[in-house]
């Protein structure tokens, strides 16, 4: 159950409660191993690395789950409101065809859409608020999330750093996935699961496919765990046999986790070979097409549309914690300009930061330029702009081993699949780094711990 009126702890609470010993052997510790820490993990950012990850307590941490577990359904009800099927569904978002790779357009949108999901969440205001909503089974950064923070809680057990006290990393989110792939294709014990990476993709670690496959093992070790025969390869070299069943690597395989986005995969004959095996009907899909349809951020526009038609408690839900969102259209163009500074204007079906433009960094010329250039295109939305609070955070510079402490930025994102709750994944700016928090800029990567 959801309380309206949930007292969200300062970011910095859990934190300051530990006591300042262990908050130092922590952060010494975690300075010391930064280069095993964050071994194969992602990042552009050639200067700093974390000392330590976030603290978080643990009843906050199930709250903003639960949140995040109801906004899901507000999206996907608002999308049933407007469209039955896939189809009718991207018509109504303008999403061109080639940006819908694999989509079954008579596909009737339902709860098995919501498998998969991860908001991104700022902290403004003491408050968290959702500036977008990730709904898909390729949601970046769950693997970073997980190693990372798995990998400071070993070192501090090996040191014996937090014994005695309630600090534990929040649930591998990388095992509630697989427990969700199982259970939600319904998948029988050993099943053989090809998990499909697009290797022309821009992302840190592809441009070497077999290190990076390398890299990911350990992700086919756990899947064992949960009664499944994970294989990792590129998409491209995926194939159909003469049954219509997708081979990857020498052997068919019993279903797809489907690990890229479509719209930015790039065409190849394994792409071809995954339509094929689909529209034949012989390969379980983790998840559908039509999931990724849900995450367009114009659907936060028509949570706010319709927030009248809304049960009272979600719309208190809404209001506190979706910034105020609509289409740019020419009859909002005359606000845009007039509230340039409280607003932030973003393609609807785009992602890591690109096409971004925040009014209150923006020449006023520039902002509307900008904004009539994003009207020509189309599909941009116009959201409250949302400060996000500054919270004390550990780093070490990587050339000379020295520890900062600075007052940064950053977001988490809480991972949920099968409708469940499990670990986070928080961007983590640096010191000097400015307020868009996304991989490209630099941003650091790294699960949570929770406190009880």
């Amino acid at each position: 159950m959801i309380d309206p009126n949930y007292p969200w702890p300062p970011l910095d609470q859990a934190w300051n409660d530990l006591p300042e010993s262990t908050r130092a052997a922590m952060v010494a510790a975690g300075a010391g191993a930064w280069k095993e820490i964050f071994y194969g993990c992602a990042t552009y950012n050639q200067t700093w690395r974390l000392a330590r990850p976030p603290v978080m307590p643990a009843d906050a941490f199930r709250e903003l789950n639960e949140v995040c577990d109801r906004l899901a359904q507000l999206i996907l009800e608002s999308c049933q409101r407007r469209a039955r099927t896939a189809g009718e569904l991207t018509r109504l978002l303008g999403v061109p065809a080639e940006e819908t790779k694999l989509l079954d357009t008579d596909e009737v949108l339902s709860e098995a859409l919501l498998a998969a999901y991860r908001p991104d969440v700022l902290i403004s205001g003491g408050v968290p608020k959702f500036v977008e909503y990730n709904i898909d089974s390729s949601l970046g950064g769950g693997f970073d999330a997980d190693t990372v923070v798995y990998r400071y809680a070993k070192l501090y057990a090996e040191r014996g750093i937090l014994d005695g006290l309630p600090v534990r990393p929040a649930p591998s989110l990388l095992d509630q996935r697989f427990v969700a792939i199982r259970d939600e294709l319904g998948l029988a014990d050993g099943a053989r699961v090809a998990l499909l990476l697009d290797f022309d993709a821009d992302y840190p670690g592809l441009e070497t496919p077999d290190d990076f496959i390398r890299i990911l093992s350990p992700l086919a070790d756990r899947a064992r765990h949960f009664g499944i025969d994970l294989v990792i390869a590129q998409l491209k070299l995926a194939t159909l046999d003469e049954d219509k069943r997708l081979v990857v690597d020498g052997a068919p395989v019993d279903a797809l986790f489907r690990l890229f986005v479509p719209n930015r995969v790039h065409a190849s004959a394994g792409l071809d070979a995954v339509a094929g095996a689909l529209a034949a009907g012989t390969l379980p899909m983790f998840v559908s097409s039509a999931a990724w349809l849900l995450g367009n951020k114009i659907n936060f526009a028509w949570l706010w549309e319709d927030l009248d038609t809304l049960p009272k408690a979600d719309q208190a839900l809404v209001r506190r914690y979706v910034p105020r969102t609509t289409a740019l259209t020419a009859a909002e163009l005359p606000r845009a300009l007039a509230d340039q500074h409280d607003l932030v204007a973003k393609p609807a079906d785009g992602s890591a930061g690109i096409g971004v433009l925040l009014g209150r960094e923006t020449d006023p010329q520039q902002w509307e330029e900008g904004l009539r250039a994003a009207l020509d295109e189309g599909g941009y939305i116009l959201q409250e702009y949302m400060p996000a609070d500054r919270v004390a955070m550990d780093f070490v510079r990587m050339e000379t081993g020295e520890t900062v402490t600075a007052d940064v930025p950053y977001s988490l994102a809480p991972y949920l699949f099968g409708r469940t709750g499990s670990g986070g994944l928080a961007r983590v700016g640096f010191p000097g780094c400015d307020s868009v928090l996304n991989l490209a800029r630099g941003v650091l990567l790294t699960g949570i711990l929770l406190t009880d």
